[in-house]
């Protein structure tokens, strides 16, 4: 897998990057980086870092649920670019001190399965008050998020909330402190004002200006696009059959890890929409997808690209369901693994293509969708990207 090459490529690259990123961090430049970080090489995957930094009291309940439907229709997005994008996802949910939490951290990652795990957990609830702990949000994405410190990565942050910050708790770090460290990590910060409450109006605007990102507005749902398609069943079927051709292999420890994977798969083909899966389905089947759905020591793939034959694994480290198997049988297994997972990926990518271009057809009879949380994403991340060289269509939003 390409993505797998290249980050082992890059390996001793990152490693040499550890220690002098404290240097970089605190100059506001990257010259102090090694020559090899700050010219990546030219066959080099371009990077996507995104983090949404979500309210999630109350009043934000229209626009969490929003949020849930529309997080794969963002990713399917974000990798329509060329060269494929390696994209990583992570969440910062916020409410105020005296509710049940401040801040819960979801870590970058490419398991969008695992942070849609932990999305889908969340409900709003508290606030109530007037202002939230801001503050506190915007610090946790930008210091405790796993940023990369390659500097044409497209990292950004989208802040979404409906109330202002907190400005009188002293032992807060005030957001042009932490937005001045986001610039140093270079890292774009925009604003998404959900209702029209003026006094957040001013701060969003003043946070976007310092993030070097944009304010955008959306009313109280969020206002996104939801419309079910005659192909949204089938896809969410083969999705979920997909998974099915996973084998994973490993030590105990790493088996249990990517145990954890296939439950928060598990999950959401239990609790999420069938829109939800179709737009899952339809980003698994990508490029981009790939490391989602594979994650890290997925037997199948590792046999059908021939870093792997499954005789020089420890049996230890097979799982149960193939250890006691004949090689023969264990190879006849893998072979039929393989043939059906391409059948799977060729069938979903037909229907995802006819899905596109079905919601394409219905955006445009409504009028489009300018006023959508989907469209001002999109619209933000097309701008912004294309300082990393990364280049989107202007009609290649994903529904």
């Amino acid at each position: 897998m390409k993505s797998k090459l290249i980050a082992l490529a890059l390996f001793a690259t990152t490693a040499a990057v550890v220690a002098a990123y404290p240097l970089y961090e605190g100059s506001g430049t990257a010259t102090t980086l090694p020559p090899q970080v700050l010219n990546p090489p030219a066959n080099a995957q371009p990077q996507i870092e995104v983090a949404f930094v979500l309210d999630t009291t109350g009043s934000m309940s229209g626009l969490i649920e929003a949020a849930k439907e529309k997080i794969w229709s963002i990713a399917s997005t974000l990798a329509s670019t060329k060269p494929a994008p390696e994209i990583k996802m992570g969440l910062v949910a916020y409410r105020d001190r005296g509710d049940q939490y401040v801040t819960k951290v979801v870590d970058l990652s490419h398991d969008l399965d695992a942070m849609y795990a932990k999305l889908m957990d969340f409900q709003a609830d508290g606030g109530g008050d007037g202002p939230e702990s801001v503050n506190q949000a915007l610090f946790d994405a930008v210091h405790k998020l796993s940023w990369s410190v390659r500097p044409d990565a497209y990292k950004v942050v989208f802040l979404v909330g409906d109330a202002p910050p907190h400005m009188d708790y002293q032992d807060d770090v005030k957001y042009p402190d932490t937005l001045a460290a986001a610039q140093r990590k270079r890292i774009t910060v925009n604003a998404l004002q959900c209702g029209q409450h003026s006094a957040t109006t001013r701060q969003w605007e003043k946070i976007a200006q310092l993030g070097n990102g944009q304010y955008l507005q959306v009313e109280q749902t969020g206002n996104a696009v939801a419309i079910v398609t005659p192909y949204d069943e089938r896809l969410a079927k083969l999705s979920a059959q997909l998974d099915e051709t996973r084998i994973y292999y490993g030590s105990a420890e790493e088996r249990a890890q990517r145990q954890r994977k296939v439950e928060a798969a598990d999950k959401l083909h239990a609790s999420s929409s069938i829109p939800s899966r179709a737009r899952r389905a339809a980003y698994n089947a990508s490029p981009s997808g790939e490391l989602n759905f594979l994650g890290e020591g997925e037997l199948v793939d590792d046999v059908a690209s021939g870093r792997v034959d499954v005789s020089s694994i420890a049996p230890a480290e097979l799982p149960e369901s193939i250890r006691a198997m004949a090689p023969e049988e264990q190879a006849s297994l893998l072979k039929e693994k393989i043939e059906r997972r391409a059948e799977l990926k060729g069938e979903i990518e037909t229907l995802a293509e006819q899905r596109g271009a079905f919601l394409k057809q219905r955006v445009e009879e409504l009028g489009g969708a300018r006023d959508s949380l989907d469209h001002k994403i999109y619209s933000a991340v097309r701008e912004q990207a294309a300082k990393s060289g990364l280049s989107y269509e202007a009609d290649g939003l994903a529904y």
